[in-house]
């Protein structure tokens, strides 16, 4: 039986650590129930577990910013007002913290062989696949608290300006061999530039 070309997986050269795409991650990604969502075959590989403790303590630390700051307004101006815009601000970052952890289970990548897709998602669902022969650069970023509990911030970008993909959540290793492996395929997979 022949595999077609565009839906195998990747076939890096030697060297490179995709065994390291799937350690300290997720174990299975999380999809919408109905029979009419996005769905495509192969291994898909997730984000760690510690990106939602990295957003959980980002948003409490924004929450905090936010009672800090109504409060000031509240004594130090007389200022009743303020705690509706900023009960408006806490309602809504504590609902995203509630859905936070089944919003990173539905993230996910697979390289396949002419492209990388990425999904994200399960009421709106995404799905984005980057051709290999179009990134231009691959970045890895880490803020501060990201770096605090060992996860990056991998960033594709091509000369169209939608098709630009950021995966939150790797730990450092994926993302080395992750990057490692996307800039050696592309190299090999130039087209139009």
């Amino acid at each position: 039986m022949t595999q077609n070309p565009e839906n195998s997986p990747l076939n890096p050269a030697e060297g490179t650590d995709l065994a390291a795409l799937d350690q300290g991650t997720y174990t299975q990604l999380r999809t919408a129930r109905n029979e009419a969502r996005l769905e495509l075959d192969g291994t898909w590989h997730q984000i760690s577990p510690r990106y939602v403790v990295s957003q959980i303590v980002q948003n409490a630390i924004f929450l905090l910013i936010v009672v800090i700051a109504a409060v000031v307004l509240n004594v130090v101006l007389s200022q009743d007002w303020v705690w509706i815009p900023a009960g408006v601000v806490i309602l809504i970052t504590l609902i995203t913290l509630i859905i936070l952890p089944r919003q990173a289970k539905a993230i996910g990548y697979m390289l396949r062989a002419d492209d990388i897709v990425f999904r994200k998602g399960i009421l709106w669902q995404r799905m984005i696949a980057v051709p290999y022969g179009r990134m231009q650069l691959v970045d890895i970023t880490q803020g501060p608290l990201d770096r605090a509990f060992g996860i990056t911030q991998l960033k594709m970008v091509t000369a169209a300006a939608t098709t630009g993909v950021q995966i939150p959540g790797l730990t450092q290793r994926a993302s080395e061999a992750l990057r490692d492996t996307l800039i050696e395929v592309a190299e090999t997979r130039r087209t139009g530039l």
